[in-house]
């Protein structure tokens, strides 16, 4: 699968997008067409997807970081975001690998309230015709949107800390945040990934969505000594 080339497609937006149009309901109205996913648009369409969410990743783990009185390196353009974020060019294995879960993350996202009716079905179908992939990395992005969210395996992939938040970032992108459903799912993947609720909220700054969900109590890091 070119998962880098199809997560930029979709996070470009406009007329080509899987979704664009605000389509109601479920996976129609959620995947990868946000508020926040829109706003990041314009930086998939020059930087790619991949360095895009990585950016964003970064951005927010740097103001937390300092936010926290720690040590943090602000202002590298995106695309020079560190290795923990975005892999060097000449690991483009890493990199296809990173773009795989990202964008697993985000169909997992928009998958969040478990409905996928007939009629979501067909517009997310006509949707995906419209984008500039070739016939096999449509069939690639069909299979990978019918195929059952695993959660357990998403989990797993945050190797490191900023694996962790850029996984999260990638999940905000993908929903509007305004369904208990999607509500719950940030906050229970947040919990999974033990990030602190600090750096989940700059996420959610950085990024412009919504408030970080707050079902009960927020979100809290299992072992805070893994994200300082």
């Amino acid at each position: 699968m070119n998962a880098e080339k199809i997560l930029s497609q979709l996070l470009a937006g406009g007329p080509g997008s899987a979704l664009a149009g605000g389509l109601a309901g479920g996976l129609a109205s959620g995947l990868l067409t946000s508020r926040a996913g829109r706003k990041l648009g314009g930086k998939a369409l020059e930087l790619g997807g991949l360095a895009a969410i990585a950016g964003l990743a970064f951005a927010a783990w740097s103001r937390h970081r300092k936010a926290a009185g720690l040590p943090a390196a602000e202002g590298l353009a995106p695309q020079s975001a560190p290795p923990e974020f975005l892999p060097a060019s000449n690991r483009p294995d890493e990199s296809s690998e990173l773009a795989r879960v990202l964008l697993f993350a985000m169909i997992a996202a928009a998958r969040a309230d478990g409905r996928l009716d007939g009629d979501e079905r067909s517009a997310i179908h006509e949707g995906v015709a419209r984008l500039p992939l070739s016939e096999l990395e449509r069939a690639e992005l069909h299979a990978a949107l019918e195929r059952p969210a695993d959660i357990e395996w998403l989990v797993r992939q945050a190797s490191c800390p900023e694996r962790a938040a850029e996984i999260y970032a990638a999940s905000l992108l993908a929903i509007e945040v305004d369904t208990p459903a999607e509500r719950g799912y940030l906050a229970m993947l947040a919990a999974r990934l033990e990030l602190p609720e600090e750096l989940v909220a700059a996420l959610h700054r950085e990024s412009g969505a919504s408030t970080p969900p707050r079902p009960g109590a927020a979100p809290v890091a299992r072992n805070p000594a893994r994200v300082s």
